[in-house]
């Protein structure tokens, strides 16, 4: 059975009405990223970034995995597909995509802020002050912010070079390290980019650009490779 690894962005998850950082009307638009999703916020400000937080995991339990999130879940029927995401969302796992690696955190969940490896799950959209890991200290958003390191791109990167097929939805390509990963793939391996914005500029063997929506672009691609004997 063939591997087809498969990398994610905002642009999937926005389908499904979660706020991205370009949108003209949504949660980001209401803060600047320095005062919300940077280690130095916390410090400043945690309160503030708390409350950011809560609200977008408030967001999050009022939507829905959209056509693109259960396209790739299908996707696992003929396929060992292993999705690598940069978005914070569950909606993947909602859809029944079995096997997902966050490079960016999980809203769902919170870690020590004084010891990075104790994570846990939280139950509903609510994170509080007093609310501690077992050594006592303040649980904060399980999110890797600005500035910090991604513990998971090099696990990320394994398994794009090992895929005999990659397809991209929804990013942009341009902030890293998530945008490096497409040059470990092997040479030879099929691309796809899904992107309605999808740039002709890279310069990466075997890319085929789908300039549709993930809504539309995903379940057309599924199904062709689907059907492929």
């Amino acid at each position: 059975m063939k591997t087809i690894a498969v990398l994610t962005g905002a642009g999937i998850s926005a389908e499904s009405g979660i706020s991205t950082f370009r949108d003209s009307n949504g949660l980001w638009e209401q803060y600047r990223i320095e005062d919300v999703a940077t280690p130095e916020a916390w410090a400043r400000n945690p309160r503030m970034v708390m409350d950011f937080y809560n609200m977008r995991r408030k967001q999050l339990l009022a939507v829905e995995p959209n056509p693109a999130h259960l396209a790739l879940a299908r996707l696992e029927q003929k396929f060992n597909v292993n999705i690598i995401t940069q978005n914070v969302d569950d909606l993947h796992e909602r859809a029944g995509s079995s096997d997902v690696l966050h490079l960016h955190g999980e809203l769902k969940k919170a870690r020590s802020s004084v010891d990075e490896t104790l994570i846990y799950k939280i139950n509903g959209w609510e994170l509080k002050f007093g609310d501690l890991c077992e050594k006592g200290s303040q649980l904060r958003p399980h999110i890797v912010w600005f500035g910090e390191p991604v513990p998971n791109i090099m696990i990320a990167s394994g398994i794009i070079l090992r895929a005999d097929m990659v397809i991209v939805i929804g990013t942009s390509l341009k902030v890293y390290p998530a945008a490096g990963l497409l040059q470990y793939a092997p040479s030879a391996a099929p691309k796809y980019l899904i992107d309605p914005e999808a740039s002709p500029e890279y310069h990466v063997r075997n890319l085929h650009i789908i300039r549709e929506k993930a809504s539309i672009g995903v379940p057309e691609l599924v199904e062709i490779l689907r059907s492929e004997k």
